[in-house]
C-alpha cells in the first residue's frame, strides 16, 4: 500500500522509519519532512497545516493510508476533512482530538469518567485566578496550563505561590502563549514519578503500546524550563504490568466509553501523561497522538508490523490483528538540540558527524529540527535529533546513544547527560 506520513519532526522520522519495514508498504511519502526524512522516504514539499493541498496529493497518489504526527492538524479536523474527500486516515477527528486542543475540555471529561487525575479549576481573568490561589492553605503547590496548544511549553510547575501568581500573569495578560493562554487551568501538583502511556485506539478497542519514560525538564536531574522533551527510554521499570492493567482499566476504558457516550468516538493513538502517586496512576494530561520523544524509543522496540496495525485501526479492526510483539532489550532516545532551547535559539548551523554516529551499532539518528541546504544537512529547530539505541541492558542502550551522540556536532549543539539514569532508582 502506498502510506502517507504528515509532519516533519523525530517523532514522524521513528514513524516513517518503522513504516518502511511493513512488506506491505510499496511507497512511502512524508509531507513536508526534514533532512533525515528524505533519506528514508520521499519528502513532499507541502506544509503538515496544508489540509486541502494535502487531501489533493493524497488523491493524486492514491494513498492507501495517511498517517498523522502533529497534534495542529487533528485539532484542526484534518481527519474529518480526510474522511469527507473518501480517503483513509489515522487519527481522531477534530472533536476528539479535542482532549489535547483544550485542557478545560480534557479535565471535564476526565471528570465525567471519573478517571483519576489533580483537581482543577477554569480562569480567564487573572485576580480571580490570583485570588484563588491565596486564599488556599499555605504549602500547596500548583501548575498552571494554557488551555489550548503550545508546542509543549505551555505548562508551569510551581514550587510556591510567587512562581504561580507569575505564571498566571505571564499567561492571562502577557499571553505569552497567544491565543492558547486567552484561558488557564489551575491545578494541584501532583507528586510522584512521571511516565507515559500510549494506546492505538479503534473507537472500541484499546491496544496499549509499552510504556516510556519521558524527559520535559531542559538540564540534567529535571531542573530548568520544560521543553517538547529532552529523550525517552523504553520500557520503564516506574510502570509495571498491574500498573498497566490499572491504567487500562481505571483511565484509557472509562475515556473511551466517555468520549463514545459524546458523541465524539476516539480513533488514533491516546496518549496518557501519568503521574504514578502513592494513590496510584494520575492522568497529567491526555494527547491524541504519538509522543516526541516516547515514539523514537518506542517503536525501536515494535516487532509487529506498524502499516498493518494503524490501517485497522483507522478501519475499526483492531480486534482482528496479532497480539504487538516487542523486542525485550530496553532502548533509550538522547535529543540533541539548538544552543538557547527552549528559549531563542539560531538556525543554518552545519552539522558534522552523522555519518560517523549510523556507523555505531543498533543505533539510529532520527531527525527532528533539520534541513539540507546547498548540499549540507544544518540545524532548523529547537530539537534537532533524536539520537536512539537500543542494547541488552538500559545501560548498554545508554552507552551506545552517547556514544553516537559524541559523534555529532554543529555550533551550539547540546543534550542532557542523564537520559534513562531515573531507571537506576527501582
Amino acid at each position: 500500500m502506498k502510506v502517507l506520513v504528515v509532519g516533519g519532526g523525530g517523532r514522524e522520522h521513528a514513524l516513517v522509519w518503522k513504516l518502511k519495514q511493513s512488506p506491505s508498504v510499496t511507497q512511502l511519502f512524508c509531507a513536508p519532512g526534514n533532512a533525515g526524512i528524505g533519506l528514508d522516504c520521499t519528502n513532499v514539499n507541502i506544509p503538515a497545516t496544508d489540509i486541502p493541498g494535502l487531501i489533493k496529493f493524497a488523491q493524486k497518489e492514491k494513498i492507501d493510508l495517511t498517517v498523522v504526527g502533529p497534534e495542529g492538524p487533528l485539532v484542526a479536523g484534518i481527519v474529518d476533512d480526510f474522511q469527507k474527500a473518501g480517503l483513509r486516515i489515522f487519527g481522531p477527528s477534530r472533536k476528539a482530538a479535542e482532549l489535547e486542543g483544550s485542557k478545560k475540555f480534557a479535565k471535564e471529561i476526565m471528570r465525567k469518567a471519573n478517571v483519576p487525575t489533580a483537581d482543577f479549576r477554569v480562569f480567564t481573568n487573572a485576580a480571580e485566578a490570583i485570588s484563588y490561589i491565596e486564599e488556599r492553605e499555605e504549602g500547596d503547590k500548583f501548575v498552571i496550563k494554557a488551555d489550548g496548544l503550545a508546542a509543549g511549553k505551555g505548562v508551569t510547575v510551581c514550587s510556591n505561590n510567587d512562581e504561580a501568581r507569575a505564571a498566571i500573569k505571564r499567561m492571562l495578560i502577557q499571553r505569552e502563549f497567544g491565543d492558547a493562554s486567552q484561558r488557564i487551568v489551575v491545578e494541584d501538583r501532583l507528586e510522584g514519578e512521571e511516565a507515559s502511556l500510549l494506546a492505538f485506539v479503534d473507537g472500541n478497542t484499546i491496544v496499549p503500546l509499552e510504556a516510556a519514560q519521558d524527559h520535559k525538564a531542559a538540564h540534567d536531574g529535571d531542573v530548568g524550563p520544560n521543553t517538547g522533551g529532552m529523550g525517552a527510554y523504553s520500557p520503564t521499570p516506574v510502570i509495571t504490568m498491574d500498573i498497566v492493567d490499572t491504567v487500562v482499566e481505571k483511565i484509557l476504558i472509562p475515556m473511551v466509553h466517555e468520549m463514545n457516550k459524546e458523541g465524539r468516538p476516539f480513533r488514533g493513538c491516546l496518549y496518557a501523561g501519568l503521574m504514578l502517586t502513592n494513590q496510584g496512576p494520575k492522568v497529567l494530561e491526555f494527547n491524541v497522538r504519538l509522543g516526541d520523544p516516547e515514539t523514537q524509543a518506542v517503536l525501536f522496540r515494535l516487532k509487529s508490523d506498524l502499516a498493518k496495525v494503524m490501517y485497522a485501526a483507522a478501519e475499526g479492526k483492531l480486534d482482528q490483528i496479532e497480539p504487538l510483539e516487542w523486542d525485550p532489550r530496553p532502548s533509550v532516545c538522547v535529543v540533541m538540540a539548538s544552543g538557547g532551547y527552549p528559549g531563542d535559539f539560531e538556525k543554518g548551523h552545519p552539522i558534522r558527524g552523522l555519518e560517523e554516529a549510523a556507523q555505531v551499532p543498533e543505533t539510529k539518528v532520527f531527525h527532528a529540527g533539520t534541513k539540507q541546504v546547498g548540499g549540507q544537512i544544518v540545524n532548523d529547530g529547537g530539537r534537532v535529533l533524536g539520537v536512539t539505541a537500543i542494547g541488552e541492558s538500559i545501560a548498554e542502550a545508554k552507552l551506545r546513544a552517547y556514544q553516537a551522540v559524541k559523534c555529532i556536532r554543529w555550533d551550539g549543539a547540546w543534550c542532557r547527560k542523564d537520559i534513562s539514569d531515573k531507571a537506576n532508582r527501582y
